[in-house]
């Protein structure tokens, strides 16, 4: 590991032959990134609009369609923009510098992008214009102009090319490589990319059957259980597709930024098989106060969902291990000397040491939310929302940040300016995420329900909650302020000196030669996966048409939330 420079710099990563203009994918990683950052930045802007709206102060042009609407661009532009774009640029990344060649399907990649460009155009402008404040759940009966839907389902189908790539390319690799073990960096990639092809197809059946046909005006009625019970399959596990870079970096970039190892490779690939495994027969347990399924099977997926939490406890054990390894070698002593022998100036250790304390909260909110009979107490309530912004806004988004800054040397060519103020920009963004949601978690459990345009504070049941709502905007405001320093350093302006150098991944202490065929790929566990969605999801959809249900709802709203 190269020693920090003495003007502040980046440490540089190993040398390597080519510079960053010699990687094909870039501007095609580039293109991805800056889509999926400048999505993030507006939805940072109406994030701390909306908290300021729900304060007790008065926040300029509030009316409830203007938060709804919102609401909905902060929630498309994080979840689907975001996510998707910046998940597509590291895939590309990743299939090019891990595997060691340039990408054959390069122009296929460039038809994604575009593809998913026009449908966030679509989408963007539907709920701009005020017919689409549907929020990015989207549920029936509120329903959206036909282009926001079709909008997201280019998205999606932007992003099944991705998948296609990714597949091929390590498909290639293979045939070209026979024996050798997939480098771990492009497993954990593949593996996202057959998850997420399993979990778009209940939000993909949903909007091609039930929503659009509906907001075209084809059908007077839909069934809001099917509706609901379909998106349930895509609604958690979306979360882990959210999550697999932020894993991807902990085992294959974090040891090596650290200056160490990775402590077990094989400990890497089970822990993605079982997030496939085990992120998709879940989405259930988002139904629990919906009366449409058994108590059986609303158990069922609880207990799959329990489950999940074993590749993670896997990962903190494995990445605490690695970064011991690093800290030792640095020459850390003692029983936790090796804490602070790390090198927590470099972006990738600091991040990944934030990330793991938002996780600790963020997960232990999350077992509550599982939980058949507690989650009762916090149903649709602010602690949902402090759950799930502790995750995504803060694991999984900080994640995003130390990758974006480990590779854009590799992708720009040029270092950092200053790792101080690189350092600042992930404080900001850990301090302003604790700051906001701890109070929620608090108001979560004081009843303060979500999805809620204002509160009458001169109600003196609620009251009370004013001050911390204050907090929680000083939290956003904190975040706000992060998200513009982190589009700073990215612009050419927070960049310096011109370097030579592509991206190394972590080895492990014991580089895996040969593994066995169900740590290289996966045909037997697409086959558990198709069980086990048997199993959690086989009659609980199959019931609305062997039994249709007599509630199913009349069609009748063309704007959603007003």
């Amino acid at each position: 590991m190269a020693s920090i420079a003495a003007n502040d710099a980046l440490p540089v990563p190993a040398a390597a032959p080519a510079a960053g203009e010699g990687l094909r994918s870039r501007r095609l990683v580039l293109s991805h990134f800056w889509l999926a950052f400048a999505a993030f930045l507006i939805a940072c802007v109406l994030g701390a609009w909306q908290m300021w709206a729900r304060s007790p102060l008065d926040a300029p042009a509030h009316t409830a369609s203007n938060y709804f609407r919102s609401v909905t661009l902060h929630g498309v532009a994080m979840a689907y923009v975001l996510s998707t774009f910046f998940i597509m640029g590291f895939g590309y990344f990743v299939a090019e510098t891990a595997l060691g060649r340039p990408l054959k399907w390069l122009k296929a990649g460039w038809w994604g992008f575009w593809i998913g460009v026009v449908g966030v155009l679509m989408a963007a402008l539907a709920v701009i214009s005020g017919k689409a404040s549907v929020l990015y759940t989207f549920y029936p009966p509120m329903t959206a102009t036909p282009w926001f839907y079709i909008g997201l389902v280019l998205v999606v189908v932007g992003s099944w090319i991705w998948c296609g790539v990714m597949i091929a390319e390590m498909s290639f690799w293979k045939r070209d490589n026979p024996g050798q073990a997939v480098p771990l960096a492009m497993f954990a990639t593949v593996a996202n990319a057959v998850m997420w092809l399993w979990t778009t197809v209940g939000v993909a059946a949903e909007l091609l059957f039930q929503v659009i046909p509906a907001s075209l005006g084809w059908t007077q009625m839909v069934d809001v259980g099917l509706s609901r019970t379909l998106f349930s399959w895509t609604l958690h596990a979306i979360v882990y597709f959210w999550l697999f870079p932020a894993y991807i970096a902990f085992y294959t970039m974090a040891p090596r930024e650290a200056g160490g190892r990775l402590f077990s490779d094989t400990m890497g690939r089970l822990s993605f098989i079982l997030f496939l495994l085990y992120s998709l027969p879940v989405g259930m347990h988002h139904l629990f106060m919906d009366p449409e399924h058994s108590s059986g099977f609303k158990f069922l997926q609880m207990v799959l969902t329990a489950f999940v939490s074993v590749p993670t406890l896997l990962t903190v054990f494995t990445i605490a291990a690695s970064l011991e390894i690093a800290g030792r070698m640095r020459g850390g002593k003692g029983l936790f000397g090796w804490v602070a022998a790390l090198p927590w100036k470099n972006p990738m250790t600091l991040a990944t040491g934030l990330a793991f304390v938002m996780l600790f909260f963020g997960g232990g909110g999350g077992l509550i939310n599982m939980s058949y009979g507690m989650n009762a107490m916090i149903h649709n309530t602010s602690w949902v929302t402090a759950h799930f912004h502790l995750i995504f806004g803060g694991t999984v988004v900080i994640m995003y940040f130390a990758i974006a800054y480990a590779i854009w040397p590799s992708l720009t060519g040029r270092e950092f300016a200053s790792l101080k103020r690189v350092r600042w920009q992930l404080w900001l963004w850990f301090i302003g995420m604790m700051v906001m949601t701890i109070p929620w978690h608090g108001l979560g459990l004081e009843g303060q329900w979500r999805r809620v345009a204002a509160f009458d504070y001169t109600d003196p049941i609620i009251a009370t909650w004013g001050p911390w709502v204050i907090v929680s905007l000083i939290g956003g405001m904190i975040l706000l302020v992060s998200a513009v320093l982190l589009i700073w350093n990215l612009l050419p302006a927070g960049l310096g000196r011109r370097t030579v150098q592509v991206y190394r991944y972590a080895e492990a202490v014991h580089p895996p030669g040969r593994v066995p065929a169900a740590l290289n790929g996966f045909a037997l566990w697409n086959v558990l996966v198709a069980v086990l969605m048997l199993a959690a999801y086989g009659w609980p959809i199959a019931q609305f048409f062997a039994d249709p249900p007599p509630q199913a709802v009349i069609h009748h709203m063309d704007r959603g939330i007003d």
